[in-house]
């Protein structure tokens, strides 16, 4: 197979399951050749984000990372996508196995956000656990010199439910309950925009989307990513020219 990408995911399943639905069906075609090239790794068994990040004696994921990238660096991949916020947390770690462009998903989304949203000097944050305990996404979005708002203790168990009981454990989402935080974050904690940092959220607002809150999507916007730089390396344009928009330090 020429001209593909590699997706690292599993983290969890149905997430990954959703950003590659989001590729299929944004990109246009008109015969099956019109569709993407790319290896989906699912990798169910990388043990858990969030409790290795709080706690390192837990099982560390890093390893079965390193694995699924290093196997599939061998079959050489125009770029890696990794559909999970979380697992970010060996970004760098991981793309210095390789001299192969690896999108950083929550970079991405943080530009997009100063880029789309300029005026805005706070977003709410919303993610798991792992990603707020190791600060993934605050010193992101504090790079940008933007300011993140958690909210309240009352938040991050709402979030959970919606993770981990709902989504993870049932495999549904509660839309109330989504729309319910989002509308906490926006009333309660003045935030104008709100940042999905839990790919499990992006499902929830690609099932859920019906509500007036701005939110930036990483999942989606990295699906928007993926298709822009698989349809120009297509057409004869260098993966690294044309990933290089996209890598910011």
């Amino acid at each position: 197979m020429k001209h593909f990408f590699s997706i690292i995911g599993g983290m969890g399943t149905i997430a990954t399951e959703s950003y590659v639905r989001l590729i299929n069906h944004r990109v246009k075609i008109a015969k099956d050749q019109d569709y993407l090239n790319y290896i989906l790794v699912n990798d169910a068994q990388i043990p858990d984000r969030t409790a290795y990040i709080k706690d390192h004696t837990k099982p560390n994921f890093f390893y079965d990372l390193r694995d699924d990238v290093l196997g599939q660096a061998k079959l050489g991949p125009d770029f890696y996508v990794m559909p999970c916020n979380t697992a970010h947390y060996f970004y760098d770690d991981l793309a210095a196995l390789t001299d192969i462009p690896f999108l950083h998903m929550m970079r991405i989304a943080v530009h997009q956000f100063i880029e789309k949203y300029p005026q805005e000097k706070k977003i709410g944050l919303i993610a798991t656990e792992g990603s707020i305990y190791d600060h993934l996404y605050v010193d992101e979005i504090h790079a940008v010199h933007r300011e993140a708002e958690l909210g309240g203790p009352e938040i991050q168990p709402m979030v959970n439910k919606l993770i981990y009981s709902d989504i993870k454990e049932k495999g549904m989402v509660d839309s109330k309950l989504y729309h319910q935080i989002l509308q906490k974050m926006h009333d309660d904690y003045g935030c104008n925009v709100i940042l999905l940092g839990c790919t499990e959220l992006s499902l929830a607002q690609e099932e859920a989307p019906d509500h007036p809150y701005n939110v930036i999507d990483p999942q989606s916007i990295i699906a928007d990513v993926s298709i822009e730089l698989a349809l120009k390396i297509r057409n004869g344009m260098d993966s690294k020219k044309a990933c290089a928009k996209y890598m910011y330090k």
